[in-house]
């Protein structure tokens, strides 16, 4: 039986797309929802925890809050985590995993902490069962979450497991690939009706068509997952979850005359896009989708499209050298400027100067991080 008790939850996001993931949060009518820095706080029930993972599309994570305490002291933490009554999510068995994040406070050495944490979970199991639960930090059944700043600690488990960006439809990485998040986050940040055309001119592996394809059939991102950290918890109401998919399964709907346009100077990556996209579940043959080996520079713009061009171009971080991409994004931006007047742009770029190669001043500019990469959003309709 689904739970309905309220907790207090945490979906963590990318610094810079806390506005979109509170919005996204207030789509799915999830109660509280606050936004705050690194993401948004909201509560919800069992079944409410679920929808969230599955149908989040910029969270990274879905942490749910256990219990905050005063620790100035090995043994206040100790005995604030000693608290909680672990068997309701570990077998005695079972795997855990314990992260911890330590900020102007007393106990000031994350990994002394995590190990205290730790030695709390499993000595409980010890004294109540005589087996004590291991450490798997790459498949753990449980993963605990402490948060200690000016000496008060947010004890919290994370829902998700692995993080959300981890669709589960990748089957070809490509060189560079761009975060699922990232590339909801520039179709989401655009006014895209989900019926013009999606035009990527640097489409890499087609993370960017995939995710276009899939919030315009409205698929819940999670469903190609094969797992989500709840579910290895106990009491975990395996049947009530199975129906809530199978609902979300079956509200999926066809592309209708949908256009996803993609272009890529190398060639073998017509073979990641077409496989990333059937494993999405869309036929990549089908008249929807127009992939194809090509400069960016050449790209077929439309007169009257008024569609969305949402790309990663490369910038030198990961691939490309500045140098040699500034005349790239001058070309570019001209192209844009002549050729795309109407259409609407949500690019991402790594680096200032390539941002101002473009020449497009009217764009709004958003920073991000992209992992440890400082980027921008850029964002607008092209006159």
């Amino acid at each position: 039986m689904v739970s309905r008790k309220r907790q207090i939850c945490f979906a963590t996001c990318a610094p810079g797309l806390e506005p979109l993931l509170h919005q996204e949060l207030s789509a799915l009518r999830l109660a509280k929802v606050e936004r705050q820095v690194g993401g948004c706080y909201f509560e919800g029930d069992e079944a409410e925890i679920w929808r969230a993972n599955l149908c989040l599309r910029t969270a990274v994570r879905v942490l749910v809050r256990l219990s905050r305490f005063q620790a100035t002291d090995a043994d206040a933490l100790y005995e604030g985590v000693a608290a909680e009554d672990w068997s309701r999510f570990l077998e005695p068995g079972g795997t855990l995993r314990v992260d911890a994040k330590v900020k102007q406070s007393k106990l000031d050495h994350s990994q002394f902490v995590t190990q205290r944490v730790k030695d709390a979970i499993v000595d409980q199991f010890q004294a109540r069962h005589g087996m004590r639960p291991s450490v798997d930090k790459d498949e753990p059944d449980l993963r605990v979450g402490i948060h200690l700043f000016h000496d008060r600690v947010t004890l919290q488990v994370d829902s998700s497991g692995h993080s959300l960006h981890r669709r589960g439809w990748r089957r070809a990485q490509g060189r560079a690939p761009l975060a699922e998040t990232l590339a909801s986050a520039l179709l989401l940040s655009s006014s895209w009706n989900q019926k013009a055309p999606v035009l990527d001119p640097f489409m890499g592996s087609g993370t960017v068509l995939v995710e276009a394809a899939l919030l315009a059939a409205g698929a819940a991102p999670g469903l190609t997952r094969p797992r989500f950290g709840f579910e290895a918890w106990q009491g975990h109401d395996g049947d009530g979850y199975a129906k809530y998919r199978a609902e979300l399964e079956a509200a999926r709907r066809p592309l209708g005359k949908l256009r996803l346009v993609g272009r890529d100077l190398d060639g073998e990556r017509m073979d990641d896009v077409r496989a990333n996209l059937e494993s999405a579940g869309f036929d990549p043959d089908a008249k929807n989708f127009d992939l194809a080996v090509g400069d960016a520079l050449e790209f077929p713009f439309k007169p009257g499209w008024n569609a969305l061009v949402a790309t990663n171009p490369p910038y030198g971080q990961r691939v490309g050298d500045l140098a040699d991409l500034v005349p790239l994004f001058q070309k570019l931006g001209r192209k844009l400027r002549a050729e795309a007047s109407g259409y609407e742009l949500a690019l991402l770029s790594g680096d200032p100067q390539l941002a101002a190669a473009l020449n497009l001043p009217e764009l709004t500019r958003t920073p991000i991080l992209n992992g440890a990469i400082e980027c921008e959003l850029l964002g607008g309709v092209l006159d």
